[in-house]
């Protein structure tokens, strides 16, 4: 997270002593369970804020700050947390980059919890700018309106029923049998972004860029899509145009005579691999009166996978992308693909236990090229006890893939984060112009063409 001034070390203790640490999970380490066969469980600790938040000695108006905190950063990638302890960290660095005055690097484990789950605990604790004792507003997704009776009677209500169901089926059996090939044979193409075997271990390096979430939603508007149709589009149209220049630059010496020129293969299997939260997710109110109060609230990671095929080419008219993207989350949205690998999930853990659950989880990354994903932010500017928050770039680490991009929304803005290979990515700033070339593309093709704006509605959720 970017700050908008030096953050305050005595402020930031004070206040995860206040709330984060008494969430069980923050004040707990992992033992091993004697008495279980030698099962993993939580065993509540006492927690030295020494221990978890780190300040190194900086000046403060260094050259090249950008940099060092980007070498920082991925320094901590090649050092696994302390299993002794509870498994977070948080780094301050009191050092004034191009878009902060200061910088707070939050390390958690994915033992702690989903992506979903840990983006609300994080903002139950910060507060609106604007109010210094509310809690942050985020957009809820809306629910979808049917036609009344008196648009179509009940038979057709029926037909159109029994026809939803066989489509959930059929595409439901579709993806199931995929999965299942991507587990025994089925592999991405090998591409320049697709990582070798052992990528999981080496050092990463962590890159983001802040675009406009207002051209975001004028996309989405006009299109009559939701944010996700729109950012998986505009991943589409980037990692094609990032794709079609590393293929350039493999088979061309010259490289002014490279651009506009089709160089991507004509086919090529590139997939994403989307880890979806099924379980409810607790409100920042209910996560705030957790801490607080010492409340229950229901926790941990309830997730399934779901493998999106991303269809690589150069299109003419930029606008496809994000239709293409929109057809592809409707037909995945009608599917109950997250919910079954969730439940075989579970009980491969019970059959072999969580070693070969694991295996076989880290297959599926294998045989895909990517990870991604995307989480909604407050609406409006927010304080980390006391602190103006200028951006927020979520990310992970740790899985085998060379690249794991991330679309994470913020009042107005939109940050897109990437996590890459520094082997197999050595140019992600190129990749972050591509991406932001291709929504300004969109954007103007939209602009262009004069397309009627939909009424405004809030952010949808991933998918």
């Amino acid at each position: 997270m970017g700050s908008n001034t030096r953050i305050n070390l005595d402020a930031v203790k004070a206040g995860l002593k206040q709330n984060l640490i008494k969430h069980p999970r923050f004040s707990s380490k992992i033992v091993k369970d004697r008495t279980v066969g030698g099962k993993n469980r939580w065993m509540q600790v006492s927690v030295n804020m020494e221990d978890h938040v780190i300040v190194p000695n900086l000046d403060s108006d260094m050259e090249h700050a950008d940099q060092f905190v980007r070498d920082y950063i991925s320094n901590l990638t090649t050092s696994p947390l302390d299993l002794s302890k509870p498994l977070w960290e948080v780094h301050i660095l009191n050092v004034k980059t191009s878009d902060a005055e200061a910088v707070a690097v939050i390390r958690i484990h994915h033992s702690m919890g989903d992506g979903a789950s840990l983006m609300s605990l994080l903002l139950a604790c910060t507060r609106k700018t604007s109010d210094p004792d509310a809690l942050p507003s985020v957009p809820t997704k809306r629910k979808w309106e049917g036609r009344s009776s008196s648009d179509s009677g009940v038979f057709w209500k029926l037909l159109l029923a029994i026809w939803s169901a066989i489509t959930l089926i059929g595409n439901t059996l579709v993806d199931l049998v995929l999965f299942l090939a991507t587990v025994l044979v089925l592999k991405d193409t090998k591409t320049p972004i697709k990582g070798p075997l052992g990528v999981e271990l080496t050092t990463k390096r962590f890159v983001h860029r802040t675009v406009s979430l207002d051209h975001i939603k004028h996309v989405k508007n006009a299109m009559n899509m939701t944010i996700n149709d729109v950012v998986l589009g505009v991943t589409q149209a980037g990692l094609s145009r990032y794709l079609n220049s590393r293929y350039a630059g493999k088979n061309e010496k010259d490289e002014g005579a490279k651009q506009n020129r089709h160089n991507l293969p004509k086919s090529i299997r590139l997939r994403a691999n989307i880890l979806v939260n099924l379980r409810p997710a607790a409100g920042i109110q209910d996560l705030a009166d957790m801490m607080a109060k010492k409340s229950k609230t229901k926790w941990g990671n309830r997730i399934g996978y779901v493998l999106i095929p991303l269809t690589i080419a150069l299109q003419d008219d930029p606008l496809d992308y994000v239709r293409g993207a929109k057809s592809l989350i409707d037909r995945k949205k009608h599917s109950l693909e997250p919910v079954c690998t969730y439940l075989c999930a579970n009980l491969l853990t019970k059959l072999i236990g969580a070693d070969g659950a694991g295996a076989v989880a880290h297959r599926i990354l294998s045989n895909s090229t990517l990870s991604f994903s995307s989480l909604i932010g407050p609406l409006e500017d927010i304080t980390f006890y006391g602190h103006p928050i200028t951006y927020m770039a979520s990310n992970v680490y740790g899985h085998p893939h060379a690249m794991h991009l991330h679309f994470q929304s913020y009042a107005d803005k939109m940050t897109v984060c990437l996590s890459v290979d520094p082997d197999v990515i050595p140019d992600p700033d190129k990749l972050l112009d591509e991406l932001e070339e291709s929504l300004r593309l969109i954007r103007d093709a939209v602009v262009e063409r004069g397309l009627p704006i939909a009424e405004e509605e809030a952010v949808s959720s991933t998918i």
